[in-house]
């Protein structure tokens, strides 16, 4: 009776990952390596990492071998959070989970395109979880980046993103869902990765500026450091979008170019008249 019901499991989560691979995509944008995404909706849409759809376009290849340039439609490097859009059809959705739901200890699997190759599954169990991010120990590799972190039944719960302390962590899938409903929020058109300046000090290094965004109107030069709006300084990565947020007009960002500290005035809409963030 085990020997059974050992088959069994594994005969279904052979089937859960099998679906899963059929939902996960790669992702080539920028000059950056292959990264993964996860088809989120029947109408072409993606989500990824910002560190991984670092360009406004990027070129998308399904698990059937389909390849589609996809157009890049919100951004949010500071959850990084990307969703791209294709124009394709037949396409393999995936089934979206409530990641409050997750417990500690829940099998969990992760699908992704590490070392280019394509739709390689790991597992591993639920180590913690919050509203900012679902943590879990098992392996995640360069390629992983933006693949989805699902349950035992193939639900997606998260949007894999990094390696912190041997555990990799995800992006919670209900944190997607809000992004995606925030269409609204002021953009400064940046990839950003945070840099430590002191103890309580936190910077954000610019790797790459979107064409005609306010950072680019602004004068912001890849290689900055970002360190403040309006004398308020970085603590966390959640303050640049909630110093902008609550901002209008004209602002001053403070930021480091070498060993200089410049103060350069970036034009900020309000939410109710901001354009669609990029």
């Amino acid at each position: 009776m085990a020997n059974t019901t050992l088959t069994n499991i594994a005969a279904e989560l052979t089937e859960v990952a099998a679906k899963l691979r059929n939902g996960t995509v790669k992702v080539k944008s920028g000059s950056l390596g292959v990264g993964s995404g996860v088809i989120w909706q029947p109408d072409g849409l993606i989500i990824t990492n910002a560190h991984v759809a670092t360009s406004n376009r990027a070129t998308v290849e399904l698990a059937d071998g389909r390849v589609f340039d996809a157009v890049r439609t919100q951004f949010d490097p500071q959850q990084d959070l990307a969703a791209l859009k294709i124009v394709a059809t037949d396409l393999t959705v995936a089934t979206i989970g409530n990641s409050e739901a997750l417990r500690v200890g829940e099998l969990v699997l992760a699908v992704g395109n590490p070392f280019a190759d394509s739709g390689a599954v790991t597992t591993g169990i639920i180590h913690a979880n919050n509203p900012r991010a679902v943590m879990a120990d098992l392996r995640l590799y360069p390629g992983n980046s933006g693949g989805p972190l699902a349950d035992c039944l193939g639900r997606v719960v998260g949007i894999n993103t990094m390696i912190a302390n041997g555990l990799a962590v995800a992006v919670p899938s209900n944190a997607v869902e809000h992004f995606l409903r925030q269409n609204s929020r002021p953009q400064l058109g940046v990839t950003l990765q945070p840099v430590l300046l002191g103890r309580r000090s936190l910077g954000l290094l610019v790797l790459s500026i979107l064409p005609n965004s306010a950072a680019e109107t602004a004068g912001v030069q890849i290689g900055d450091v970002l360190i403040g709006v309006s004398g308020r300084l970085f603590t966390s990565m959640n303050d640049l979008t909630k110093y902008l947020h609550d901002s209008e007009g004209s602002v001053p960002l403070q930021l480091l170019r070498g060993r200089q500290q410049f103060v350069i005035y970036v034009g900020v809409q309000s939410d109710k008249t901001a354009v669609e963030a990029t």
